[in-house]
């Protein structure tokens, strides 16, 4: 009388037994994944003493806000130098343009009026010689040196005509363009230095998160060596690895959805790069169950607001489809 009752207590066990295995089965569109960052290492070219870091880990920064500065003395001084180097070079160019200073023209001018007069007086002495020669009472030797010092002083009156005129027109053109070339030698020194300068002090080129500080105020840090670690947003994504049979079904653009322990909300997303290269290749494919060992990477981004939300190395479940 007692069989018909264990017959149906066992039925209902068994049936129990099913069921919990069902739920414990995993889902077939669920794929392990977790969460990956490529971060911002954000150095100076130059070496130098942390002076200043303005900021700290875990915090955010925007475009532009300061994040470090290295002690700069060295490259102050050798600014201002190409900078003071640079206005010489300036005002020696408009110099050479300008050809000689007003004192020196009237200096030329006034030698001028004096040859004019010394020309005008042996003019007069050369003509009266000539008068006196063809009387008879001058000698050739008296008028042979009138006519010299006459041609002596129209020398000197062209000689200084020419020196006014040349010191009125400034340098020559070789001397103006090699003047030229200077400046542009010395602009392109300044260009240099406050590009020295300038990188003494690095700004966040992206918004995101301080991951990290590599160094303290007071160290001296070497040129190259990354300073801040920054993490953006969108440089936040899902790695996971899809089955040979399953990656087919999969492109570019699909969404995913993401879950995470802990919270209640999937994150949406969508596939943005899928690898060509399998990571695991038996020596040798000759079976459908060697095939089946392949697995490929995919990896899916999200927008800024949510990856925000997403922490590097966090494992997730990851589904492919709406």
């Amino acid at each position: 009388m007692t069989m018909p009752c264990c017959r149906g207590f066992g039925k209902l066990a068994l049936a129990l037994l099913y069921l919990a295995a069902g739920c414990d089965r995993p889902q077939r569109n669920v794929i392990q994944g977790y969460v990956e960052g490529e971060f911002v290492y954000v150095a100076s070219p130059l070496a130098g003493a942390l002076e200043t870091l303005s900021v700290q880990r875990g915090g955010q920064v925007n475009s532009g806000d300061p994040l470090f500065a290295l002690e700069c003395g060295a490259e102050t001084a050798a600014q201002a130098q190409a900078a003071k180097r640079l206005e010489e070079g300036r005002a020696r160019l408009e110099d050479a343009k300008k050809g000689k200073r007003p004192p020196e023209i009237d200096a030329l001018e006034a030698q001028l009026k004096q040859s004019h007069a010394a020309l005008e007086l042996s003019e007069k002495e050369f003509t009266r010689q000539t008068g006196l020669f063809r009387s008879g009472a001058a000698s050739t030797q008296e008028l042979d040196k009138a006519r010299s010092i006459r041609d002596q002083d129209r020398q000197r009156v062209s000689q200084l005509e020419a020196d006014l005129q040349t010191a009125q027109l400034g340098s020559r053109s070789d001397q103006i363009d090699a003047a030229e070339a200077n400046v542009r030698a010395l602009e392109a020194a300044l260009a240099r230095a406050d590009w020295d300068l300038s990188q003494k002090r690095q700004n966040a080129p992206q918004a995101g998160l301080v991951f990290d500080t590599l160094y303290r105020p007071g160290e001296w840090v070497a040129a190259g060596r990354p300073v801040v670690v920054l993490l953006p947003p969108e440089n936040i994504k899902v790695r996971a690895f899809v089955p040979e049979l399953r990656v087919g079904t999969i492109h570019p653009g699909d969404p995913v959805r993401v879950l995470a322990d802990g919270v209640k909300e999937p994150f949406h997303g969508k596939v943005s790069f899928i690898s060509p290269q399998a990571e695991f290749t038996p020596p040798v494919i000759y079976s459908q169950e060697s095939r089946g060992k392949l697995v490929f990477m995919i990896e899916a981004l999200f927008d800024s607001a949510v990856a925000a939300r997403l922490h590097p190395g966090q494992p997730v479940d990851v589904q492919f489809g709406p």
